[in-house]
């Protein structure tokens, strides 16, 4: 009965900071792009926004910090866990009340640091899911971190558009940083890390052996230009989305909020289970092909809804199938990168491949405003097809690697 009692609070810990972890990450993307459009921001503006999410790809550079030191209260990753959690109360508290048409240098500065501290939290978080997990129980707690996760994005991308329509977005970013206050209520109760895993004694045990031993992997080149670009026409298509919906077609904050996040969350967590279930029967190679040539042709419902304008069917068919796909594809590479990592570095080393899975995302932002500009919507969407396949042609030149690493998870 204890054992059941332990597993079941690991779990349930796991589940309440995946919300945690998910809350901020709209809040200086596509919420804030919403907002930046609705106070008549130019597009080109709102796709510089984008770099504001610079510090998900750089956070492998602190990542041995939050593994070095060891605050003074509640151990070192609840600890960690804290002080970030705080200082996202802070921020989006003191964002709630600037004005994106007066003060965007100022927003952009105030989002940076938001990422950073967001960057920091998905850090200390993904280390405390890490070492508290049995083995036998890392499947169930990554499922419920992810499902937490994305009602937390669902939370702060899709209801905070609503409220934003009926009070304003100074009281929506004002409850969200209310609800951002109550998760340090579980990171109190969370249970605490065993004192058999001991934290590195120098910063030469906490960055170099863990870089050194993912660099002198076989094709580590390859590797992470896969990482980086096997998700890119994804990046490509969703960059822009707010805006799209808002301004290029015509859609209310209400109709975006409660349709394009909610049938989103819904077919991406649909797409992450049923991919899931695939990788047990088709091998990890051929999940990776498979779902990607799904996530390239899904973008081009983007592109038939640009051509059609405001429709309501067909964005929620649009919004459904290119979510599923995606879903799909996550699947198998949230897979890819677990079994690339060392056990004996976890932390350090998923937080350098999740860094190089987020450059896409972030580095296309400016690209696209620029993009939209000069080429519209319809185009724009036939080029988020285009950029898919770099990824899955670099896919082929890793095709034994994959395998390889495929029997670790399957």
């Amino acid at each position: 009965m204890f054992t059941h009692y332990v597993k079941d609070r690991n779990i349930l810990a796991v589940l309440l900071l995946g919300f945690s972890s998910g809350l901020p990450l709209a809040l200086t993307g596509s919420t804030l792009q919403a907002w930046f459009t609705q106070a008549g921001v130019n597009v080109v503006t709102i796709g510089a926004f984008s770099l504001v999410g610079l510090p998900y790809v750089w956070k492998v550079l602190w990542a041995p910090v939050l593994d070095r030191f060891i605050p003074p209260w509640w151990g070192r990753r609840r600890g960690w866990i804290l002080i970030t959690q705080l200082g996202l109360c802070l921020a989006l508290f003191v964002l709630a009340h600037m004005d994106p048409h007066g003060q965007p240098l100022w927003i952009g500065g105030l989002a940076l640091t938001i990422a950073f501290i967001s960057a920091s939290q998905d850090i200390a978080i993904d280390a405390y899911r890490t070492d508290i997990l049995l083995p036998d129980e890392r499947g169930l707690g990554a499922a419920a971190y992810i499902f937490s996760y994305r009602i937390a994005m669902l939370i702060s991308g899709g209801l905070a558009l609503v409220l934003a329509d009926h009070v304003g977005w100074r009281v929506t970013y004002e409850i969200m940083a209310i609800l951002m206050s109550l998760s340090i209520i579980s990171t109190y109760f969370a249970p605490d890390i065993s004192d058999s895993i001991r934290a590195p004694r120098t910063f030469g045990e906490a960055v170099v052996k863990p870089l050194l031993n993912l660099v002198k992997r076989e094709r580590i080149i390859i590797i992470l230009l896969f990482i980086t670009f096997y998700k890119f026409g994804d990046a490509v298509a969703l960059a822009l989305m707010s805006n799209f919906l808002l301004k290029g077609i015509g859609f209310s904050l209400t109709t975006v909020g409660m349709t394009y996040k909610t049938f989103g969350l819904l077919a991406t967590i649909l797409g992450a289970f049923v991919g899931g279930a695939w990788l047990t029967r088709l091998n990890l190679f051929r999940a990776l092909l498979f779902f990607g040539i799904l996530q390239a042709f899904s973008n081009l419902m983007f592109m038939f809804l640009a051509m059609v304008g405001k429709n309501e069917i067909w964005m929620v068919t649009s919004i459904f199938i290119e979510a599923f796909c995606s879903g799909l594809g996550t699947a198998a590479f949230v897979a890819f990168l677990m079994a690339l990592c060392d056990h004996h570095y976890t932390a350090t080393q998923f937080a350098c491949l999740s860094g190089a899975s987020a450059i896409g995302r972030v580095i296309i932002g400016p690209l696209a405003g620029i993009m939209v500009l000069h080429l519209g919507w319809v185009s724009y969407f036939a080029w988020s097809f285009i950029l898919s396949f770099p990824g899955i042609l670099l896919l082929f030149a890793l095709r034994g690697k994959v395998r390889l690493h495929a029997e670790k998870i399957l």
